[in-house]
C-alpha cells in the first residue's frame, strides 16, 4: 500500500520559552555551499529563532516533531541539520529544554517517538520499542519534508539522542550512512537491533557517558544485552580502521576524552567520559535524568565540534 504523508503546523514556540537555561551563547555559523535541498529559495515555514511543532502522517500513524530554524536563517543559504532524539518516556520539548542543541547553528528537528512498553515513547533498536514502528523509515520520511521546506545542506546531516535516542543514532549510522553524515550518542543505550548494517561508508561517532550511570552502566549489562561502553567505542574504532590512539585530552577537570585517528575515509571515533557523571545530558541546566550532570562539559558544544567537521561525499 502506497505511504502517504501529510504535514501541517501545529503550534508555535517562541525560542525563549524553549530554551529557558540554555547554556552559552550560540556558536557561530560558518556557511558553506553544499548540496542544496529543494527548500533552498522558499519562504521559510516559520520565522527564525522560533520552533513550531508539525504533524506528519507516514501510513496509517501520526507522529509530530518540532522544526526549530536558528536566528539569521535565511532560505538562500544551506544550513546543517541536526536530528535530535530524546531518551525513552521523554518528549520533543524536554530535549529542547536541556539539550542546548537550539542555540546551534543548524535546523534542528526534534521528533517524538511512538509509545511502546509502559506507555512510555521509544525509538526503534531498544526492546521496550513498539515491535511494529519503523523509525528509520520515518526518518527519511521527516528528512524529505525538512529537506523540502527548508533550505539545508544535504551533506551535512547529523542525528544526536540521549539514552535510547543516543541508541538510536547509531541505528541510524548503521542503516542510513548514506544520509546521515555522523552521530552523537549521549548516556546512550546499544542494545542488538538485530539489523542488517549498510558497511557501505563508516560513520563518524561522538559517545558522552557517566562513569556512575547506574540506568545504563559504565561497564555494560550482559543480561540485558547493553555493551561495556569504553569496549564497545574500542570495538568501533576497530570497524572503522583507526590506526592511531586513542588520544586523551581533558575538555573538563571531571572529563576525559579520548579519540582514534587515521580512520577509514576519515571517519573518526571520540569518547568522553564523565567521571562520576550519572545518566545525565552533561551540561543540562534542567533535569535530563538520575545522578550527577557535570557542569564542566556541555555536550550540545562538544558534539557539535566533533559532528560539524564532516560531508558526506558528493554524488
Amino acid at each position: 500500500m502506497p505511504r502517504r504523508m501529510l504535514v501541517r503546523p501545529i503550534l508555535v514556540l517562541a525560542l525563549a520559552a524553549l530554551a529557558v537555561g540554555v547554556p552559552g551563547a550560540a556558536v557561530p555559523h560558518d556557511p558553506d555551499r553544499g548540496l542544496r535541498s529543494t527548500g533552498c529559495g522558499q519562504a521559510p515555514p516559520q520565522e527564525p529563532g522560533q520552533a513550531r511543532r508539525y504533524a506528519l502522517v507516514d501510513g496509517d500513524r501520526e507522529r509530530s516533531y518540532l522544526l526549530h530554524l536558528p536566528e539569521g536563517y535565511t532560505p538562500g543559504r544551506a544550513w546543517p541539520v541536526l536530528l535530535a532524539y530524546h531518551g525513552r518516556g521523554g518528549s520533543a520539548e524536554g530535549m529542547a529544554g536541556y539539550s542546548g542543541v537550539a542555540a546551534l547553528p543548524a535546523v534542528v528537528v526534534l521528533p517524538d517517538g511512538v509509545e511502546g512498553d509502559e506507555g512510555r515513547q521509544a525509538w526503534q533498536g531498544a526492546p521496550y520499542s513498539d515491535p511494529g514502528v519503523d523509525d528509520v523509515a520515518f526518518t527519511h520520511a521527516l528528512l524529505d519534508t525538512v529537506e523540502s521546506r527548508t533550505c539545508v545542506d544535504r551533506t551535512r546531516v547529523y542525528a544526536a539522542g540521549m539514552s535510547n535516542g543516543g541508541g538510536f543514532a547509531e541505528v541510524l549510522a548503521c542503516a542510513a550512512p548514506g544520509r546521515i553524515t555522523a552521530v552523537a550518542a549521549v548516556a546512550a543505550a546499544f542494545y542488538p537491533h538485530g539489523l542488517e548494517c549498510d558497511t557501505s561508508r563508516p560513520v563518524p561517532v561522538v559517545s558522552f557517558h557517566g562513569t556512575d550511570d547506574a540506568t545504563i552502566p559504565y561497564v555494560g549489562d550482559p543480561g540485558r544485552g547493553l555493551p561495556d561502553i569504553a569496549a564497545w567505542n574500542a570495538d568501533r574504532a576497530a570497524a572503522h580502521g583507526c590506526r592511531a590512539g586513542p588520544e586523551a585530552e581533558r575538555p573538563g577537570p571531571d572529563a576525559t576524552a579520548l579519540e582514534w585517528s587515521g580512520c577509514d575515509r576519515g571517519a573518526g571515533v571520540r569518547h568522553v567520559v564523565v567521571e562520576g557523571g550519572g545518566h545525565t545530558w552533561p551540561g543540562a541546566p534542567a533535569s535530563s535524568g538520575p545522578g550527577r550532570t557535570t557542569a564542566t562539559v556541555e555536550a550540545y558544544r562538544e558534539l557539535w565540534r566533533f559532528v560539524s567537521r564532516y560531508r558526506l561525499p558528493l554524488p
